[in-house]
Protein backbone atom coordinates (compact mmCIF):
# COMPACT_ATOMS: atom_id res chain seq x y z
CA UNK A 1 0.00 0.00 0.00
CA UNK A 2 3.29 2.10 0.90
CA UNK A 3 4.84 1.75 -2.81
CA UNK A 4 0.88 2.65 -4.23
CA UNK A 5 1.17 5.67 -2.81
CA UNK A 6 4.05 6.66 -3.30
CA UNK A 7 4.57 5.45 -7.40
CA UNK A 8 0.78 7.38 -7.41
CA UNK A 9 2.73 10.49 -7.75
CA UNK A 10 4.05 11.08 -10.99
CA UNK A 11 6.40 13.11 -13.07
CA UNK A 12 4.79 15.26 -15.81
CA UNK A 13 7.57 16.16 -18.48
CA UNK A 14 7.37 18.95 -21.22
CA UNK A 15 8.00 18.76 -24.68
CA UNK A 16 7.10 20.78 -27.75
CA UNK A 17 7.36 21.19 -31.28
CA UNK A 18 7.23 24.92 -30.83
CA UNK A 19 9.19 27.24 -28.88
CA UNK A 20 9.58 25.96 -25.80
CA UNK A 21 7.91 22.44 -23.78
CA UNK A 22 4.21 20.96 -23.37
CA UNK A 23 3.11 18.89 -20.95
CA UNK A 24 5.09 15.30 -21.08
CA UNK A 25 7.00 15.68 -24.49
CA UNK A 26 10.29 15.71 -25.20
CA UNK A 27 12.24 18.14 -27.61
CA UNK A 28 15.68 17.94 -29.53
CA UNK A 29 18.52 20.98 -29.39
CA UNK A 30 17.44 22.27 -32.41
CA UNK A 31 14.05 23.49 -31.54
CA UNK A 32 13.86 26.87 -29.23
CA UNK A 33 14.38 26.65 -25.21
CA UNK A 34 12.79 24.92 -22.66
CA UNK A 35 9.85 27.14 -22.06
CA UNK A 36 8.87 26.67 -18.66
CA UNK A 37 12.06 24.99 -17.59
CA UNK A 38 13.83 28.12 -18.86
CA UNK A 39 13.80 29.95 -15.11
CA UNK A 40 16.91 26.99 -14.36
CA UNK A 41 19.49 29.11 -16.85
CA UNK A 42 20.66 32.74 -16.43
CA UNK A 43 18.78 35.44 -18.83
CA UNK A 44 16.63 32.04 -19.52
CA UNK A 45 18.39 30.69 -22.31
CA UNK A 46 19.51 26.99 -22.01
CA UNK A 47 23.27 25.81 -22.79
CA UNK A 48 23.68 26.24 -26.18
CA UNK A 49 26.26 23.68 -28.41
CA UNK A 50 24.39 20.35 -27.60
CA UNK A 51 23.14 19.38 -31.43
CA UNK A 52 23.13 15.66 -31.62
CA UNK A 53 20.01 14.45 -32.82
CA UNK A 54 20.04 11.88 -29.93
CA UNK A 55 20.40 14.51 -27.12
CA UNK A 56 16.73 15.64 -25.97
CA UNK A 57 16.06 18.42 -23.83
CA UNK A 58 13.38 17.23 -20.79
CA UNK A 59 11.81 19.75 -18.61
CA UNK A 60 11.33 17.66 -15.29
CA UNK A 61 8.19 18.29 -13.61
CA UNK A 62 6.22 17.45 -10.32
CA UNK A 63 2.76 18.21 -9.30
CA UNK A 64 2.73 20.62 -12.72
CA UNK A 65 5.45 22.65 -11.86
CA UNK A 66 8.95 22.45 -13.43
CA UNK A 67 11.57 21.36 -10.88
CA UNK A 68 14.92 20.88 -12.88
CA UNK A 69 15.69 20.86 -16.45
CA UNK A 70 18.12 18.34 -17.86
CA UNK A 71 19.57 17.40 -21.75
CA UNK A 72 19.89 13.81 -21.71
CA UNK A 73 22.01 11.66 -24.36
CA UNK A 74 19.45 8.46 -25.45
CA UNK A 75 22.95 7.15 -27.24
CA UNK A 76 24.88 7.10 -23.59
CA UNK A 77 21.68 6.35 -21.88
CA UNK A 78 22.86 9.12 -19.11
CA UNK A 79 22.15 12.84 -18.48
CA UNK A 80 24.65 15.08 -19.78
CA UNK A 81 23.28 18.01 -17.56
CA UNK A 82 20.77 18.87 -15.01
CA UNK A 83 20.08 22.38 -14.41
CA UNK A 84 18.54 23.24 -11.36
CA UNK A 85 18.68 26.11 -8.37
CA UNK A 86 19.05 25.89 -4.76
CA UNK A 87 16.36 25.08 -2.47
CA UNK A 88 16.32 24.20 0.63
CA UNK A 89 18.70 21.31 2.16
CA UNK A 90 17.07 17.88 2.54
CA UNK A 91 15.74 17.32 5.57
CA UNK A 92 15.43 13.22 4.69
CA UNK A 93 15.36 11.04 1.68
CA UNK A 94 12.94 8.78 0.27
CA UNK A 95 13.62 7.05 -2.98
CA UNK A 96 11.19 6.46 -5.30
CA UNK A 97 12.77 5.64 -8.95
CA UNK A 98 10.67 6.25 -12.21
CA UNK A 99 11.16 6.26 -16.12
CA UNK A 100 10.20 8.23 -18.68
CA UNK A 101 7.47 6.18 -21.51
CA UNK A 102 7.57 9.17 -24.01
CA UNK A 103 11.69 8.79 -24.49
CA UNK A 104 11.28 5.05 -26.03
CA UNK A 105 7.52 5.65 -27.20
CA UNK A 106 6.91 9.30 -27.91
CA UNK A 107 3.56 8.66 -29.77
CA UNK A 108 2.62 6.87 -26.24
CA UNK A 109 -0.01 8.13 -24.14
CA UNK A 110 1.69 8.37 -20.99
CA UNK A 111 2.79 11.59 -20.70
CA UNK A 112 4.51 11.71 -17.39
CA UNK A 113 6.89 10.04 -15.48
CA UNK A 114 5.65 6.89 -14.23
CA UNK A 115 7.24 4.05 -12.07
CA UNK A 116 8.76 1.36 -14.25
CA UNK A 117 6.63 -1.72 -12.52
CA UNK A 118 3.05 0.65 -13.40
CA UNK A 119 4.08 0.17 -17.19
CA UNK A 120 3.13 -3.24 -17.51
CA UNK A 121 3.76 -3.73 -21.14
CA UNK A 122 2.59 -0.57 -22.44
CA UNK A 123 5.46 0.90 -23.89
CA UNK A 124 7.05 0.17 -27.25
CA UNK A 125 11.05 -0.46 -26.72
CA UNK A 126 10.95 -0.02 -23.02
CA UNK A 127 14.52 0.37 -22.44
CA UNK A 128 15.71 1.28 -26.03
CA UNK A 129 16.77 4.87 -25.32
CA UNK A 130 17.19 5.32 -21.58
CA UNK A 131 18.64 3.03 -18.61
CA UNK A 132 16.27 1.26 -16.40
CA UNK A 133 16.46 -0.26 -12.78
CA UNK A 134 17.55 -3.79 -13.99
CA UNK A 135 20.76 -2.38 -16.07
CA UNK A 136 22.29 -0.93 -12.62
CA UNK A 137 21.14 -4.70 -10.71
CA UNK A 138 24.27 -6.57 -9.69
CA UNK A 139 26.37 -3.93 -12.13
CA UNK A 140 28.27 -2.98 -9.09
CA UNK A 141 27.29 0.67 -9.54
CA UNK A 142 24.38 2.76 -8.02
CA UNK A 143 21.95 5.43 -9.61
CA UNK A 144 24.08 8.71 -9.19
CA UNK A 145 22.13 11.85 -8.92
CA UNK A 146 23.30 14.83 -10.91
CA UNK A 147 20.57 16.93 -9.21
CA UNK A 148 21.23 16.01 -5.80
CA UNK A 149 18.10 15.17 -3.63
CA UNK A 150 20.01 16.82 -0.78
CA UNK A 151 19.55 19.72 -1.93
CA UNK A 152 16.50 19.82 -2.67
CA UNK A 153 13.12 20.23 -0.32
CA UNK A 154 9.79 18.11 -0.77
CA UNK A 155 8.57 18.35 -3.97
CA UNK A 156 11.73 19.00 -5.68
CA UNK A 157 13.52 16.01 -4.04
CA UNK A 158 10.77 13.62 -4.81
CA UNK A 159 11.69 15.35 -8.42
CA UNK A 160 15.18 13.98 -8.66
CA UNK A 161 14.47 10.49 -8.40
CA UNK A 162 14.43 9.68 -12.08
CA UNK A 163 16.40 7.64 -14.07
CA UNK A 164 16.94 10.71 -16.58
CA UNK A 165 18.74 12.38 -14.03
CA UNK A 166 21.28 9.17 -13.08
CA UNK A 167 24.46 8.31 -13.78
CA UNK A 168 26.65 5.01 -12.94
CA UNK A 169 28.89 5.68 -9.98
CA UNK A 170 30.74 3.65 -7.70
CA UNK A 171 29.05 3.49 -3.99
CA UNK A 172 32.21 5.20 -2.79
CA UNK A 173 32.64 7.77 -5.76
CA UNK A 174 28.43 8.75 -5.48
CA UNK A 175 28.71 9.26 -1.68
CA UNK A 176 31.89 11.19 -1.91
CA UNK A 177 30.14 13.71 -5.15
CA UNK A 178 27.16 14.46 -3.36
CA UNK A 179 28.99 15.33 -0.33
CA UNK A 180 31.39 17.75 -1.87
CA UNK A 181 28.61 19.16 -4.00
CA UNK A 182 26.41 19.52 -0.65
CA UNK A 183 29.74 21.60 1.06
CA UNK A 184 30.72 23.70 -2.57
CA UNK A 185 27.08 24.67 -2.76
CA UNK A 186 25.79 25.23 0.81
CA UNK A 187 29.39 26.59 2.30
CA UNK A 188 31.16 28.81 -0.74
CA UNK A 189 28.39 29.44 -3.28
CA UNK A 190 25.44 30.55 -1.34
CA UNK A 191 27.01 32.82 1.01
CA UNK A 192 28.44 34.65 -1.47
CA UNK A 193 25.85 35.34 -4.27
CA UNK A 194 23.72 38.39 -2.46
CA UNK A 195 20.78 36.68 -3.92
CA UNK A 196 20.15 33.12 -3.70
CA UNK A 197 17.22 32.85 -6.90
CA UNK A 198 20.15 34.32 -8.84
CA UNK A 199 22.33 30.99 -8.39
CA UNK A 200 21.94 28.82 -11.39
CA UNK A 201 23.44 25.81 -11.00
CA UNK A 202 24.24 22.37 -13.36
CA UNK A 203 25.44 19.58 -12.63
CA UNK A 204 26.94 17.15 -15.56
CA UNK A 205 28.64 14.25 -16.77
CA UNK A 206 31.27 13.29 -19.27
CA UNK A 207 30.29 9.60 -21.33
CA UNK A 208 33.20 7.50 -21.32
CA UNK A 209 33.76 4.68 -23.63
CA UNK A 210 32.78 1.84 -20.81
CA UNK A 211 29.64 1.04 -20.34
CA UNK A 212 27.26 -1.11 -17.54
CA UNK A 213 26.24 -3.89 -19.31
CA UNK A 214 26.80 -2.77 -22.55
CA UNK A 215 24.30 -0.49 -22.40
CA UNK A 216 24.86 2.69 -20.07
CA UNK A 217 27.49 4.94 -20.33
CA UNK A 218 29.83 5.41 -17.04
CA UNK A 219 30.92 8.96 -16.98
CA UNK A 220 34.61 9.57 -17.62
CA UNK A 221 34.32 13.12 -15.13
CA UNK A 222 31.44 14.61 -13.74
CA UNK A 223 31.44 18.72 -13.69
CA UNK A 224 29.38 21.25 -11.53
CA UNK A 225 29.11 24.83 -13.16
CA UNK A 226 27.38 27.80 -11.25
CA UNK A 227 26.79 31.28 -12.01
CA UNK A 228 25.58 34.20 -10.07
CA UNK A 229 23.98 36.94 -12.45
CA UNK A 230 23.17 39.28 -8.99
CA UNK A 231 25.09 42.48 -8.73
CA UNK A 232 28.59 41.82 -8.19
CA UNK A 233 28.36 38.38 -10.04
CA UNK A 234 30.25 35.15 -10.33
CA UNK A 235 31.33 32.17 -12.25
CA UNK A 236 32.72 28.74 -11.53
CA UNK A 237 33.29 25.53 -12.64
CA UNK A 238 34.60 22.48 -10.89
CA UNK A 239 35.54 18.83 -11.69
CA UNK A 240 35.77 15.42 -10.57
CA UNK A 241 37.13 12.74 -12.37
CA UNK A 242 36.17 9.70 -11.95
CA UNK A 243 39.62 7.81 -12.02
CA UNK A 244 40.31 9.99 -9.00
CA UNK A 245 37.61 9.99 -5.86
CA UNK A 246 39.06 12.73 -3.86
CA UNK A 247 40.21 15.30 -6.94
CA UNK A 248 38.40 18.47 -7.00
CA UNK A 249 39.62 20.47 -9.63
CA UNK A 250 38.16 24.55 -9.77
CA UNK A 251 38.37 25.96 -13.08
CA UNK A 252 36.37 28.87 -15.62
CA UNK A 253 33.32 28.21 -17.04
CA UNK A 254 35.29 28.76 -20.45
CA UNK A 255 37.89 26.37 -19.47
CA UNK A 256 35.54 23.58 -18.28
CA UNK A 257 33.48 24.34 -21.78
CA UNK A 258 36.60 23.81 -23.69
CA UNK A 259 36.36 20.04 -22.00
CA UNK A 260 32.80 19.59 -23.08
CA UNK A 261 31.95 19.21 -26.87
CA UNK A 262 33.08 22.05 -29.04
CA UNK A 263 30.78 24.60 -29.68
CA UNK A 264 29.49 24.58 -26.22
CA UNK A 265 28.18 27.31 -24.24
CA UNK A 266 27.04 26.55 -20.55
CA UNK A 267 26.21 29.91 -19.48
CA UNK A 268 24.74 33.00 -21.80
CA UNK A 269 27.80 35.36 -22.24
CA UNK A 270 29.67 32.80 -19.90
CA UNK A 271 27.70 34.84 -16.86
CA UNK A 272 29.22 38.08 -17.62
CA UNK A 273 32.89 36.64 -17.19
CA UNK A 274 34.15 40.04 -18.04
CA UNK A 275 32.44 41.79 -16.01
CA UNK A 276 32.35 39.49 -12.60
CA UNK A 277 33.81 40.50 -9.16
CA UNK A 278 37.07 38.95 -8.96
CA UNK A 279 36.84 39.49 -4.90
CA UNK A 280 33.81 37.33 -4.53
CA UNK A 281 35.31 34.54 -7.14
CA UNK A 282 38.34 34.30 -4.83
CA UNK A 283 36.14 34.17 -1.78
CA UNK A 284 34.65 31.45 -3.43
CA UNK A 285 37.85 29.50 -4.72
CA UNK A 286 39.30 30.18 -1.10
CA UNK A 287 36.19 28.09 0.61
CA UNK A 288 36.30 25.51 -2.04
CA UNK A 289 40.03 25.32 -1.49
CA UNK A 290 39.58 24.51 2.06
CA UNK A 291 36.60 21.81 1.50
CA UNK A 292 38.85 20.32 -0.97
CA UNK A 293 41.80 20.19 1.40
CA UNK A 294 39.10 18.95 4.62
CA UNK A 295 39.33 21.71 6.81
CA UNK A 296 36.40 23.52 8.32
CA UNK A 297 35.17 26.34 6.99
CA UNK A 298 34.88 29.35 8.91
CA UNK A 299 37.22 27.47 11.49
CA UNK A 300 41.08 28.53 12.60
CA UNK A 301 44.15 25.50 12.17
CA UNK A 302 45.18 26.17 15.75
CA UNK A 303 46.01 22.97 17.94
CA UNK A 304 42.70 23.34 19.12
CA UNK A 305 40.59 22.83 16.47
CA UNK A 306 42.71 19.94 15.41
CA UNK A 307 42.22 18.04 19.34
CA UNK A 308 38.53 19.04 19.12
CA UNK A 309 38.14 17.71 15.39
CA UNK A 310 39.95 14.34 16.20
CA UNK A 311 37.90 13.95 19.53
CA UNK A 312 34.80 14.30 17.57
CA UNK A 313 36.03 11.95 15.01
CA UNK A 314 36.70 9.12 18.29
CA UNK A 315 33.74 9.95 19.64
CA UNK A 316 31.83 9.24 16.14
CA UNK A 317 33.71 5.96 15.85
CA UNK A 318 32.61 4.96 19.30
CA UNK A 319 29.22 6.31 19.05
CA UNK A 320 28.59 4.41 15.36
CA UNK A 321 28.06 0.85 16.92
CA UNK A 322 25.71 1.99 19.60
CA UNK A 323 23.54 4.20 16.89
CA UNK A 324 23.39 1.35 14.46
CA UNK A 325 22.29 -1.41 17.01
CA UNK A 326 19.71 1.53 17.97
CA UNK A 327 18.72 1.76 14.17
CA UNK A 328 18.21 -1.85 14.52
CA UNK A 329 15.95 -1.85 17.38
CA UNK A 330 13.96 0.72 16.42
CA UNK A 331 13.88 -1.25 13.12
CA UNK A 332 12.78 -4.15 14.80
CA UNK A 333 10.38 -2.56 16.55
CA UNK A 334 8.81 -0.62 14.03
CA UNK A 335 8.84 -4.54 12.12
CA UNK A 336 6.97 -6.00 14.93
CA UNK A 337 4.36 -3.13 15.09
CA UNK A 338 3.55 -3.15 11.62
CA UNK A 339 3.02 -6.74 11.76
CA UNK A 340 1.11 -6.76 15.10
CA UNK A 341 -1.55 -4.36 13.20
CA UNK A 342 -1.15 -6.41 10.18
CA UNK A 343 -2.20 -9.63 12.23
CA UNK A 344 -4.81 -7.78 13.63
CA UNK A 345 -6.04 -6.22 10.62
CA UNK A 346 -6.28 -9.85 9.25
CA UNK A 347 -8.54 -11.13 12.51
CA UNK A 348 -10.76 -8.49 12.33
CA UNK A 349 -11.42 -8.96 8.61
CA UNK A 350 -11.53 -12.58 8.72
CA UNK A 351 -14.18 -12.23 11.57
CA UNK A 352 -15.72 -9.53 10.19
CA UNK A 353 -16.01 -11.53 7.05
CA UNK A 354 -17.70 -14.49 8.30
CA UNK A 355 -20.28 -12.65 10.47
CA UNK A 356 -21.17 -10.57 7.53
CA UNK A 357 -21.26 -13.97 5.21
CA UNK A 358 -23.34 -15.44 7.88
CA UNK A 359 -25.86 -12.49 7.73
CA UNK A 360 -25.88 -12.64 3.88
CA UNK A 361 -26.67 -16.42 4.03
CA UNK A 362 -29.70 -15.85 6.78
CA UNK A 363 -31.06 -13.23 4.42
CA UNK A 364 -30.96 -14.94 1.46
CA UNK A 365 -33.00 -18.09 3.11
CA UNK A 366 -35.37 -15.96 4.36
CA UNK A 367 -36.15 -13.81 1.56
CA UNK A 368 -36.45 -17.34 0.17
CA UNK A 369 -38.50 -18.64 2.48
CA UNK A 370 -41.04 -15.71 2.29
CA UNK A 371 -40.96 -16.00 -1.39
CA UNK A 372 -41.83 -19.37 -1.29
CA UNK A 373 -44.91 -18.73 1.19
CA UNK A 374 -46.00 -15.94 -0.69
CA UNK A 375 -46.21 -17.74 -3.76
CA UNK A 376 -48.79 -20.27 -1.90
CA UNK A 377 -51.05 -17.77 -0.33
CA UNK A 378 -51.13 -16.36 -4.26
CA UNK A 379 -52.21 -19.85 -5.45
CA UNK A 380 -55.07 -20.57 -3.10
CA UNK A 381 -57.48 -17.46 -4.23
CA UNK A 382 -56.59 -18.66 -7.82
CA UNK A 383 -57.57 -22.60 -7.11
CA UNK A 384 -60.59 -21.51 -4.93
CA UNK A 385 -61.52 -19.55 -8.34
CA UNK A 386 -60.92 -22.28 -10.83
CA UNK A 387 -63.29 -24.64 -8.18
CA UNK A 388 -66.25 -21.97 -7.84
CA UNK A 389 -65.84 -21.30 -11.94
CA UNK A 390 -66.00 -25.29 -12.68
CA UNK A 391 -69.62 -25.76 -10.61
CA UNK A 392 -70.80 -22.84 -12.09
CA UNK A 393 -70.01 -24.39 -15.23
CA UNK A 394 -71.50 -27.70 -14.53
CA UNK A 395 -74.70 -26.38 -12.88
CA UNK A 396 -75.21 -24.57 -16.39
CA UNK A 397 -74.48 -27.66 -17.92
CA UNK A 398 -77.82 -29.42 -15.97
CA UNK A 399 -79.96 -26.48 -17.04
CA UNK A 400 -78.84 -26.87 -20.28
CA UNK A 401 -79.86 -31.17 -20.38
CA UNK A 402 -83.45 -29.87 -18.01
CA UNK A 403 -84.31 -27.32 -21.27
CA UNK A 404 -83.59 -30.21 -23.57
CA UNK A 405 -84.96 -32.65 -22.26
CA UNK A 406 -88.36 -30.16 -21.58
CA UNK A 407 -87.86 -29.32 -25.27
CA UNK A 408 -88.22 -32.95 -26.51
CA UNK A 409 -91.36 -33.75 -24.09
CA UNK A 410 -93.12 -31.13 -25.10
CA UNK A 411 -92.97 -31.38 -28.77
CA UNK A 412 -94.05 -34.98 -28.55
CA UNK A 413 -98.01 -34.02 -28.35
CA UNK A 414 -97.79 -31.54 -30.25
CA UNK A 415 -96.92 -33.77 -33.16
CA UNK A 416 -99.60 -36.45 -31.89
CA UNK A 417 -102.61 -34.00 -31.83
CA UNK A 418 -101.34 -32.84 -35.53
CA UNK A 419 -101.44 -36.40 -36.77
CA UNK A 420 -105.00 -36.82 -35.07
CA UNK A 421 -106.47 -33.66 -36.66
CA UNK A 422 -105.21 -34.39 -39.82
CA UNK A 423 -106.95 -38.14 -39.91
CA UNK A 424 -110.25 -37.58 -41.56
CA UNK A 425 -109.11 -35.97 -44.45
CA UNK A 426 -106.86 -38.75 -45.18
CA UNK A 427 -107.89 -41.93 -46.28
CA UNK A 428 -108.42 -45.24 -44.09
CA UNK A 429 -104.92 -46.60 -46.10
CA UNK A 430 -103.40 -43.91 -43.71
CA UNK A 431 -104.10 -45.80 -40.32
CA UNK A 432 -101.47 -48.04 -40.40
CA UNK A 433 -98.83 -44.92 -40.89
CA UNK A 434 -100.77 -43.33 -38.34
CA UNK A 435 -100.29 -46.88 -35.96
CA UNK A 436 -96.93 -46.56 -37.22
CA UNK A 437 -96.24 -42.53 -36.36
CA UNK A 438 -97.71 -43.65 -33.11
CA UNK A 439 -95.59 -46.03 -32.23
CA UNK A 440 -92.43 -44.18 -33.24
CA UNK A 441 -93.95 -41.54 -30.80
CA UNK A 442 -94.50 -43.83 -28.08
CA UNK A 443 -91.01 -45.18 -28.69
CA UNK A 444 -89.76 -41.93 -28.73
CA UNK A 445 -91.03 -40.94 -25.57
CA UNK A 446 -89.63 -43.50 -23.79
CA UNK A 447 -86.44 -43.34 -25.18
CA UNK A 448 -86.39 -39.16 -24.57
CA UNK A 449 -87.40 -40.26 -20.66
CA UNK A 450 -84.33 -42.49 -20.74
CA UNK A 451 -81.70 -40.30 -22.70
CA UNK A 452 -83.07 -37.01 -19.84
CA UNK A 453 -82.21 -39.13 -16.79
CA UNK A 454 -79.40 -40.25 -18.33
CA UNK A 455 -78.51 -36.86 -19.24
CA UNK A 456 -79.27 -35.97 -15.43
CA UNK A 457 -77.14 -38.80 -13.82
CA UNK A 458 -74.28 -37.68 -16.10
CA UNK A 459 -74.62 -34.01 -14.82
CA UNK A 460 -74.76 -34.46 -11.13
CA UNK A 461 -72.01 -37.56 -11.81
CA UNK A 462 -70.00 -34.58 -13.42
CA UNK A 463 -70.54 -32.00 -10.44
CA UNK A 464 -69.63 -35.01 -8.43
CA UNK A 465 -66.58 -35.76 -9.85
CA UNK A 466 -65.35 -32.42 -9.44
CA UNK A 467 -66.22 -31.84 -6.02
CA UNK A 468 -64.50 -34.66 -5.50
CA UNK A 469 -61.19 -34.26 -7.14
CA UNK A 470 -61.33 -30.74 -5.18
CA UNK A 471 -62.16 -31.72 -1.96
CA UNK A 472 -61.28 -35.76 -1.16
CA UNK A 473 -57.12 -36.49 -1.05
CA UNK A 474 -55.43 -37.62 -4.70
CA UNK A 475 -54.30 -40.68 -2.48
CA UNK A 476 -58.03 -42.15 -2.70
CA UNK A 477 -58.95 -41.30 -5.72
CA UNK A 478 -58.99 -44.76 -6.94
CA UNK A 479 -61.34 -45.62 -4.58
Amino acid sequence: REWTMKTSVVFLLCISVFPGFSQGRVVREDETGFAECNVFFPGQVPPEGFTEPFHVKICQQYNKEPRFATLYSTKDKIPLYSAFKFTKPAQSEEENWLVEPQIDDPENDLHEMVHEADIGGTVANLGANQALTSDYVGSGYERGLLNPSLLNEEDFQVATYTLTNAVPLSPALSKIWHRDIGKVVEQALIPHCSKMDHLYLLAGAIPSSVQVKGKVSVPESLWLAACCDAPEGWSLGLVKKINDENSLADLTVRELEKQLLPGVHLFKGSCGEDKQSQEKREAVLQVVSQIRSGEQVGTSNNQETKESGWVRRVAGIIATPFIKLLELLIYIFVELVKFVFYFLWLVVKRVVGTILGGVYSLWNGTVSYLKAISMVLISIPYDVGRVIINIFLGFLQIVRDVVSLTYRILSIPMGFVLHLAAFPYHSICAIPSVLKDMATGIGGTFSLVIDATAAVLHGFYYLAGHIVRRFVPKGSSDD
